[in-house]
């Protein structure tokens, strides 16, 4: 909950109150006149006078709000705001009509609005957050939350609200899964399917659509992995213990176990197979997983030698190398994923890389100027 906006001192019933200690109003439709003495009197709030003929017609937009007449109220915040554009409340009521009429596109417009004029005004981020979550836009939703609680770490409804999103997320996340196994079990992709409801799985353990699925595809995988498996080469059979122990957590055991591997394949002259490439880079995950990142340099080098656009790769690199402070080496390989085609590279990838390459610019920068 906010502090009134510190020109916002109106004794015009106010139907969206906003509450906060150590002021609450007496009302919890109107700031009376004593409310607004205690805000004047804080420190935190230097006084203002508010334009009158603004707050009057926020008053006349109150009034029409309270009588269902939501149109005519937005008409009257929209006057407030021609006058001062830089009171949030008038924005955040005018929002708040927006919701009534389900008009959550012009909703979300006067949020902004709102947070544009008071970035402190944290019910300009709820209004937000409600637009963008009827939008279906809740990856925006979460990130508007996230924002406000910045601002307000412990308020209540930002902080349930996040949750309830998330929640929709993650529900949605599955039900995504599900219909993609689905499609993969039609096209007779055994081992695909399997391996998206393991997936879904992590995120809604026990539930039933998931457990049905997984009892039909299930049976098919493990038939279908022993025959794979038993045809496989000593040499892949060490790739695979490897894969085993890393899934285990023992990740020494697994980085014998691929060591072996790329050692028969040197002496098969098998380098730059794509086998070479898997146990190269699962050795490098196991290394980074230890913070070996000399390792990590040494292998993902052998990948990229192999597959010089190696996403995983280049930014596994660009990580270990920031982690021996070779900065340089490091913005290097993520400049490089940067300049690839989106696409290839992916959104969480290409959030991590943009983050990364702010930091180590600001991190080369700081030791030129050390000399």
């Amino acid at each position: 909950f906010h502090r009134p906006h510190p020109r916002n001192r109106s004794v015009f019933p106010d139907p969206f109150p906003v509450r906060q200690p150590p002021f609450p109003p007496a009302h919890p439709f109107l700031f009376t006149a004593s409310d607004c003495s205690a805000l004047t009197n804080n420190p935190a709030h230097p006084a203002t006078m508010p334009n009158q003929r603004a707050e009057a017609l926020k008053g006349q937009g109150n009034q029409f709000f309270k009588t269902g007449q939501y149109q005519a109220a937005i008409g009257k915040y929209q006057e407030a705001t021609s006058i001062d554009p830089n009171v949030p409340s008038y924005w955040s009521n005018m929002a708040a009509c927006y919701e009534k009429l389900g008009d959550y596109d012009a909703m979300a417009e006067s949020a902004r609005s709102c947070i544009k004029a008071d970035r402190a005004f944290v019910k300009g981020y709820f209004r937000l957050a409600v637009a963008q979550k009827n939008l279906n836009d809740l990856a925006g939703c979460v990130k508007t939350l996230e924002s406000g609680l910045a601002v307000q770490s412990s308020n209540p409804d930002l902080k349930r609200m996040k949750k309830e999103v998330q929640e929709l997320q993650r529900g949605e996340q599955v039900a995504t899964y599900c219909r993609k196994a689905e499609e993969m079990m039609q096209g007779g992709d055994i081992p695909g399917a399997y391996k998206t409801l393991e997936l879904a799985s992590r995120l809604d353990a026990g539930n039933p659509d998931i457990e049905r699925m997984m009892a039909r595809v299930k049976p098919k995988y493990e038939k279908m992995e022993a025959r794979r498996k038993a045809g496989l080469s000593a040499t892949e059979i060490y790739k695979e213990r490897g894969d085993e122990k890393y899934k285990s957590a023992d990740f020494e055991g697994a980085i014998e176990l691929y060591a072996q591997c790329i050692e028969n394949l040197k002496r098969e002259g098998k380098e730059l197979s794509e086998l070479s490439l898997k146990a190269h880079s699962n050795r490098a995950a196991c290394y980074k997983q230890i913070s070996n990142f000399d390792g990590v340099i040494e292998d993902c080098t052998a990948v990229l030698e192999i597959d010089p656009e190696n996403v995983k790769a280049l930014i596994r690199r660009a990580q270990a190398f920031e982690g021996v402070e070779r900065y340089r080496f490091a913005l290097q390989d993520v400049k490089t994923v940067l300049a690839m085609p989106f696409d290839k590279v992916g959104r969480s990838n290409f959030d991590l890389c943009n983050m990364m390459q702010h930091r180590l610019n600001r991190t080369v920068q700081q030791l030129k100027a050390m000399g």
